[in-house]
């Protein structure tokens, strides 16, 4: 019998974690921009040193929300207040199951009196399309989803195009384009500036810690408002970012990008995965790593464990509240991230080179995550204490960095050990070839890592971890 939905693939007789380990859905893929512009390591210096642009334009799936209800049928599903969320602001969104495990997140815009924009992985984007689908309430949706992993050379569309412009010399550039100087803009709230004759609006956001605006506008427009920005930026020495330097960024600034949505459990949410599509992200996004369970639970995280506790608002009815309320006085993991030795990486790549025995897992560069949502376990002795979900090369720190979660009564500056690899040779992931598990030395660190995203990001859910 073939799977018509979710729910029908976690009742064909498998365990759901199994079938998401060994999922054949390959590497997760940043489609349509270039891999590389210069190569991965400038373009990652370059937000550090110069300026840089990201193309954000394809990788995010987009949900409009609309209507008289729209604000608070969005507030129903998160555990964020929107009391104090006017027009021209925007706000980082997070909806948790009933059982209270964090669904995704994503950041939300306030465009107009009765408009949201919702932009971010499809998790969350399902979730809410889904409650709105549902009726009881006055708003509609338009939906946009990412563009395709390999759109073999067809036309890629999208509502709009995306762009940041960070890095040390971007308020120069900004100011270049604008003509004059350009608003001071609080962080995660917008106004308007002028590139190319046209009025654009922009967020005061910062993937990389780093001073710049995010600005986007109607798709049309894209290879317009870029050669405006490229022309701009030429004597501050701006670089275009690709796809392989793009999410090392958050290695550096601290957001965890992928946990594994929990709508995998609860009889709340059967009706949800009878919605969801068998060949949905849901069904077929993978598991990696070297933590292995038979209870899809031991995947999910709560708010808490990715810094997201102090958004968490009793002051609205929402989804999981109740749940929430009831893990409140518990002790909670703690977000953290995790710089690998080495000695201990070189040790691992080495292997590669080795014939006489099987190489351990290979470590990619800059981003060494080999499945959707990876879990790697982080040892003290024989104990498990944490584990590391997304991990890369940083060109900036010259070293290697993972984020995760480890129990409270672990301390910075603390000498773990991370298990790089999976058992048994391996899964039938097809991102994963045969190989010997390892042992990488690990120290764990503050998130954000980078001192520059530590220091100058307000307060916020990147640095309240820290």
């Amino acid at each position: 019998m073939t799977s018509s939905s979710l729910e029908d693939v976690t009742k064909s007789g498998k365990n759901i974690v199994e079938i998401l380990r060994n999922s054949k859905i390959g590497s997760y893929v940043y489609p349509v921009v270039a891999a590389e512009f210069a190569n991965w390591r400038d373009e990652q210096r370059a937000w550090r040193d110069s300026a840089v642009l990201f193309d954000q334009s394809h990788h995010m799936a987009e949900l409009t929300v609309e209507g008289p209800d729209a604000g608070r049928f969005l507030e129903s599903l998160s555990i964020n207040s929107f009391r104090n969320f006017p027009v021209d602001r925007a706000k980082h969104y997070v909806p948790v199951s009933p059982e209270g495990y964090v669904i995704g997140d994503v950041i939300c815009f306030h465009l107009e009196e009765d408009e949201y924009v919702l932009v971010g992985r499809a998790p969350t984007v399902n979730w809410v399309e889904y409650n709105a689908k549902k009726g009881g309430r006055s708003v509609k949706t338009i939906r946009d989803d990412r563009s395709p992993s390999r759109p073999d050379g067809n036309k890629v569309e999208r509502r709009h195009y995306r762009f940041q412009i960070q890095g040390p010399n971007a308020p120069q550039i900004l100011e270049k384009l604008n003509g004059g100087l350009v608003p001071d803009i609080k962080f995660f709230h917008m106004d308007r500036i002028n590139i190319a004759g046209r009025k654009v609006r922009a967020l005061r956001h910062g993937m990389a810690g780093a001073p710049g605006l995010e600005v986007f506008g109607p798709y049309a427009e894209k290879d317009e408002i870029r050669a405006a920005i490229l022309e701009a930026g030429k004597e501050f020495d701006l670089y275009q970012v690709g796809s392989r330097a793009y999410s090392t960024n958050t290695l550096e600034s601290g957001w965890i990008p992928s946990p594994l949505p929990a709508v995998y459990t609860g009889e709340e949410m059967k009706a949800y995965r009878q919605w969801l599509p068998a060949d949905g992200y849901e069904a077929t996004g993978s598991i990696g790593g070297s933590f292995v369970s038979d209870d899809i639970r031991d995947y999910y995280s709560t708010p808490w464990e990715l810094g997201y506790g102090f958004y968490i608002k009793n002051d609205h009815d929402f989804v999981g509240r109740a749940a929430l309320e009831k893990m409140q006085g518990r002790r909670h993991r703690k977000k953290v991230t995790f710089e690998w030795n080495g000695d201990d990486v070189a040790k691992v790549i080495a292997s590669a080179f080795q014939r006489d025995d099987l190489p351990y897992k290979w470590i990619d560069f800059p981003v060494a995550n080999y499945a959707s949502s990876s879990f790697d376990r982080i040892m003290r002795g024989d104990r498990m204490v944490g584990l590391s979900m997304f991990s890369g090369y940083s060109f900036n720190e010259r070293c290697m960095l993972s984020l995760g979660v480890v129990d409270d009564d672990v301390e910075i500056g603390d000498i773990l050990t991370l298990v790089w690899g999976e058992p048994d040779g391996g899964t039938d992931k097809t991102a994963t070839e045969k190989h010997r598990q390892a042992e990488i030395r690990v120290r764990v660190s503050a998130a954000p890592y980078a001192r520059e995203a530590r220091e100058n990001y307000v307060e916020s859910w990147r640095t309240r971890a820290a």
